[in-house]
């Protein structure tokens, strides 16, 4: 089979397209042809082991690979088809169209992958291409996990750090489903996008720091790993809720001292990821209560400029990389 692949880690030109062994699905997994995978931050950080967060590059670097990658084929975010299935599979058939995600297993960036049957992957929304299917599970999973946390109520008011990115493009869909107003913050270029996805209020950060307006939220979801603590806590109201997408260790210890010796609350748990947030997604866009906007759809032989623009951030909407021609 084709698959994109990278024997060391580095610059977007490490990534090469080759031909390699097609997986064989043990007895409890599926085999799924991948038609579209979305290219992430992520997956950028990964190819090259460098990490926003600081913290996480040690222990990443153990479970990707100490020297050169463990897993050579990239990706773990999907839209597919069901190829073959495992004797003891149940709930999925030969042809069933899906969407997910990888883990740390990664590999969507070939065109067949293999994963248990346990796997965070359902049904594919009826109402969304296979490129615009791959490019929910990032973003939408990272987004409903954080607003959970949150627990929004009607009218209250969240503000969206990093609105234009795939997860903080979610998150503003799903805070106004559950009944926010919401103010995006990000580069001016990206106004048109976030307000698509329905922000009430923009914030271009290049020209106004939303901290120093004096302005107050219920909920801050920030995904932005240099913002200021201090500054993000102090903009919320009491009982207000700061919710840390990218958190530094720093960040982590002051969110305990937060939660515990004030009368607001700082939160940072990682998504798990789990197939039930996955189903609520597809429910909800196939309720046409979220949708996933696709700046552009690259080859597999483009994967390198693919990257290239995610990293550069010059795109509005997510980008995909279409596996063996089909998006």
């Amino acid at each position: 089979m084709k698959a994109i692949t990278y024997s060391h880690y580095g610059p977007p030109e490490v990534l090469q397209l080759e031909d390699v062994d097609k997986p064989v699905p043990k007895d409890n997994e599926i085999l799924i042809r991948i038609h579209a995978t979305e290219a992430t931050k992520a997956d950028c950080e990964i190819r090259k082991c460098k990490f926003a967060v600081k913290w996480i590059w040690l222990p990443m670097r153990f479970a990707l690979g100490l020297v050169r990658p463990r897993r050579r084929i990239p990706g773990s975010y999907f839209a597919g088809r069901v190829a073959s299935v495992g004797r003891d599979v149940t709930g999925f058939c030969q042809g069933d169209e899906v969407f997910g995600a990888t883990g740390l297993r990664l590999g969507t960036y070939g065109e067949y992958v293999a994963l248990p049957a346990t796997s965070t992957i359902v049904a594919k929304p009826r109402n969304m291409s296979f490129a615009a299917a791959a490019a929910v599970p990032l973003g939408g999973l990272n987004a409903l996990h954080f607003l959970r946390l949150a627990d929004i109520e009607e009218g209250e008011s969240v503000l969206i750090n990093g609105a234009g990115g795939s997860i903080g493009a979610h998150a503003i869909q799903i805070a106004k489903a559950m009944g926010a107003q919401v103010t995006a913050v990000d580069n001016a270029f990206k106004e048109s996008l976030v307000r698509r996805f329905g922000a009430d209020h923009f914030i271009d950060y290049t020209k106004d720091d939303f901290a120093a307006t004096g302005q107050t939220y219920d909920v801050i979801f920030d995904m932005v790993p240099s913002s200021s603590y201090s500054a993000c806590i102090h903009a919320l109201r009491p009982n207000g809720r700061y919710l840390a997408g990218n958190p530094r260790l720093a960040v982590m210890w002051r969110s305990f001292w937060t939660t515990r010796f004030s009368n607001k609350t700082a939160r940072f748990a990682f998504a798990a990821e789990t197939r039930e947030e996955l189903q609520t997604l597809r429910d909800m866009t196939e309720a046409g209560t979220i949708v996933s906007i696709v700046d552009k759809v690259y080859p597999m032989s483009q994967a390198s400029e693919a990257h290239l623009m995610v990293e550069t951030e010059q795109r509005i909407g997510a980008i995909v990389i279409a596996i063996g021609g089909d998006g």
